[in-house]
């Protein structure tokens, strides 16, 4: 088996995840790591290659990747590096910034058209796997509205991406940010009611915040508030804590989420979709998920197809270990 060299760039709690899947997957191996803090990675990973991600032809002569697994956060750091490193080589991505991936995947579409590579973006759970479900729901159930539910349980679920914002704010130690659905929003789309939600109406919001020393807490409060794309259409709750309270009371990173359609077939008979996931690591999540897009994405260019690509234009083989007379006998 020939197998698919993968390079990590950057090195949290998602790149982590990457490694860790990476290992569960026998078509895979590590080329190596990518970071903007190669001394701090290498202290973590004295057994794997680290190169400082600004050293492009070094990583490319010496780690020789097939596919780069861009793991950084969505707000700052994948809209500068997607279009950066898609012109060297194939790439997977988890921009997960809804409302701005039109614009996204246009970018990316054009770096990677530009320079011949494949660019699959946005994958994950959601956006990901949900955005297939909400796809199939609206097709399966024709002119209902397909809708996206996260942190279900009475502690919500920890966002990555959210959380990610929140400490690019100056002042901002650290940050979690948890999701919480409003049941009664669910409940009212399991009715058929297809509603006009705004999206406020369907979360709340709740963020646990450790300040710099002098940090200005009002100033931070405010920018929280109103932050686009992440918390200004919602209630939003902000909780000033300290770093100990942080690392002991929300440790971990569990989230889940639900994709629930409701309407009718031809006759007026009722029809309910529903989709859950429930992960006791939000990180390993979208790693497991990001590696099997790995795969697609190396068939992809590997067929000589370039530009961006999300999981709606992937077939479902592509992810896959198994050929398709396995899947046949034993899926199907």
């Amino acid at each position: 088996m020939e197998k698919i060299r993968v390079m990590i760039v950057g090195y949290g709690n998602v790149g982590r995840g990457v490694l860790a899947s990476l290992r569960n997957n026998p078509d895979f191996e590590l080329a190596g790591v990518v970071s903007r803090s190669p001394e701090r990675v290498k202290r973590e990973l004295s057994d794997v290659p680290v190169m400082d991600v600004k050293d492009i032809e070094g990583w490319k002569r010496e780690l020789r990747p097939d596919v780069a697994i861009l793991c950084g956060g969505s707000k700052d750091d994948l809209p500068k590096q997607g279009p950066e490193f898609v012109r060297h080589l194939t790439t997977v991505d988890s921009f997960d910034n809804h409302s701005r991936i039109p614009e996204y995947f246009a970018t990316m579409d054009r770096a990677a058209q530009e320079a011949g590579h494949v660019s699959v973006i946005s994958t994950g759970w959601d956006p990901g796997i949900f955005s297939l479900e909400r796809t199939l729901a609206n097709a399966f159930v024709p002119g209902v509205r397909a809708y996206g539910f996260y942190g279900l349980g009475p502690k919500g679920g920890l966002s990555m991406g959210h959380s990610d914002a929140l400490r690019t704010i100056p002042g901002v130690k650290d940050a979690r940010q948890f999701t919480h659905a409003v049941p009664e929003a669910i409940e009212r789309v399991r009715r058929g009611e297809n509603p006009a939600f705004e999206p406020g109406d369907m979360h709340t919001r709740e963020c646990f915040v450790v300040l710099e020393e002098g940090a200005d807490k009002e100033a931070i409060t405010k920018t929280i508030l109103e932050m686009p794309g992440y918390f200004a259409p919602y209630k939003t709750t902000v909780n000033f804590i300290s770093q100990e309270e942080l690392n002991t009371k929300y440790k971990g990173f569990p989230h889940d989420g639900l994709v629930v359609a409701a309407g009718s077939t031809g006759k007026g008979n009722p029809a309910l979709v529903e989709y859950r996931c429930q992960w006791g690591s939000n990180p390993e999540a979208t790693a497991n998920v990001l590696v099997a897009h790995a795969r697609a994405a190396v068939r992809l260019a590997r067929e000589g197809r370039k530009g961006a690509f999300t999981i709606l234009d992937i077939p479902a083989t592509y992810f896959s270990t198994l050929s398709r007379e396995e899947l046949l006998k034993h899926w199907m």
